[in-house]
């Protein structure tokens, strides 16, 4: 075993089998590849940024323990692009940019999110772009975030892309004849924008030389299904292939961003059966071949390979808020000879269903960021700071704690019964939240207190 730095953190980066050391982390990472020399895996060896936006909320809130942790900037709006006064913005792209050069850091991870029609199947993220306004997306929103990133002065930046959050697995179960689907996702499988949209950023960012995109492949409770599996990997191969330079523009794939799913289930195997009837078949894993997202993220891609993809892609899951510890967490294994309470008395995963995606009470911080923590996984990363909004439990007008006019969704409404797409289920969300991206100190607290491993 090796350690490496992510932010000022030590992390173990697996090397043999046979031995392990821990050494003192670099002051900083030597320099990457020069630009069009990419490495295998731009985590490892890196010293990746730390927001300090994000790194000052949390010291402000007791989390002076995770504050040197790297995090994901989110470039959701053009605003986010340059931050201008009143935007709600604190800092821009290549304020971030040289941020990270003057820190010495080596790597940079950014979230493109703002694809026409964005978030077809929820409100709280609703993008600023219509439907139809792929031009928009290319010329106001991809064209300069490409400019400004394919600065010299970046060139020994690994700059990572987590390239559109939920818009291509909502193609797949959210339209057409399935119980889930909405209009709003049928009009972007019919316009082809979601398509049109990636295959234009990951052609733009891959042109640079020194970025790595990473496609958004949802989590083990969404697309986990045989019905969603094949078919997803397949969509993404399709739209990858169109991209200018193929396959070769995509460094891998991340799982569970802004999710809850636990990384692993210690004690819910989906092997397991209770009086001869698998766990499958129980309400909570529901027939899904996964109840975790490590298994899900290694099989996928298996299967994102078989599909067309590189042998060396790498994975990437979000563990920000999947540790899911404190007092509610099951120790052993269920000895219930009843189906569902087996199932519910074993998983970690405490959620009331696996459908709930919303500042999810009883979270907790999960597994620190790391590189290369098991096979095919190119890092545990926190993509969605903790602390940070997934929605607002009820409706906020626009002005100054929405100055972006984000949607309201019920699924962030701690009083909701839920839909078709939780299983009619309580939303299970913490109540009094503000819009997304906004700092939500009551939930950053939970999830410091739930944290596992623990702080």
């Amino acid at each position: 075993m090796a350690t490496v730095a992510m932010g000022a953190a030590m992390v173990t980066v697996a090397a043999t089998p046979s031995s392990a050391s821990t050494v003192p982390a670099p002051e900083a990472a030597p320099p990457v590849a020069a630009p069009n020399a990419r490495v295998d895996n731009p985590y490892s060896g890196a010293k990746v940024y730390v927001n300090p936006d994000w790194a000052d909320k949390a010291k402000a809130d007791g989390g002076s323990k995770i504050a040197n942790q790297p995090t994901g900037v989110w470039l959701d709006t053009i605003d986010s692009i340059e931050a201008p006064e009143g935007s709600g913005y604190e800092t821009s792209l290549a304020g971030h940019l040289d941020n990270a050069v003057a820190g010495g850091y080596t790597a940079i991870q950014f979230v493109i999110y703002n694809l026409p029609g964005r978030d077809c199947a929820a409100l709280a993220s609703n993008g600023e772009l219509g439907p139809e306004e792929i031009d928009r997306y290319k010329t106001e929103y991809i064209d300069p975030i490409a400019s400004i990133m394919g600065n010299s002065k970046y060139a020994n930046l690994r700059i990572i892309n987590i390239i559109e959050i939920d818009s291509l697995p909502n193609l797949i179960t959210n339209t057409g004849s399935r119980e889930q689907a909405t209009p709003e996702c049928d009009v972007m499988k019919a316009n082809g924008n979601y398509v049109t949209g990636v295959q234009y950023a990951l052609s733009k960012l891959y042109a640079l030389g020194n970025t790595y995109n990473y496609i958004d492949a949802a989590h083990h409770g969404w697309i986990g299904w045989d019905d969603n599996f094949g078919s997803s990997a397949e969509l993404f191969a399709s739209t990858a292939k169109g991209a200018t330079g193929g396959v070769e523009t995509v460094a891998g794939f991340i799982t569970n961003t802004a999710n809850y799913s636990a990384l692993q289930e210690p004690y819910l195997k989906i092997t397991a059966s209770v009086g001869g009837t698998s766990v499958r078949e129980s309400d909570w894993v529901d027939w899904n071949k996964y109840v975790d997202e490590l298994s899900f993220a290694q099989a996928f891609r298996t299967k994102l390979v078989s599909s067309g993809f590189k042998s060396n892609i790498g994975m990437l899951i979000d563990t920000g808020r999947n540790g899911w510890g404190g007092s509610a967490r099951p120790t052993k294994v269920s000895t219930s000879t009843d189906l569902n309470t087996y199932v519910d008395d074993s998983r970690i995963d405490r959620r009331i269903h696996a459908g709930n995606w919303c500042n999810q009470s009883g979270a907790g911080i999960g597994e620190r960021p790391k590189a290369a923590p098991a096979s095919g996984i190119d890092a545990y990363v926190w993509i969605k700071p903790p602390g940070e909004s997934d929605g607002s439990s009820s409706l906020i007008p626009t002005g100054p704690d929405n100055p972006g006019g984000k949607g309201f969704d019920r699924m962030c409404d701690p009083t909701y019964e839920g839909n078709s797409r939780n299983g009619n289920s309580e939303s299970g969300a913490l109540p009094n939240s503000p819009v997304s991206g906004a700092w939500f100190s009551a939930q950053f607290k939970e999830l410091m207190k739930n944290a596992y491993p623990a702080l």
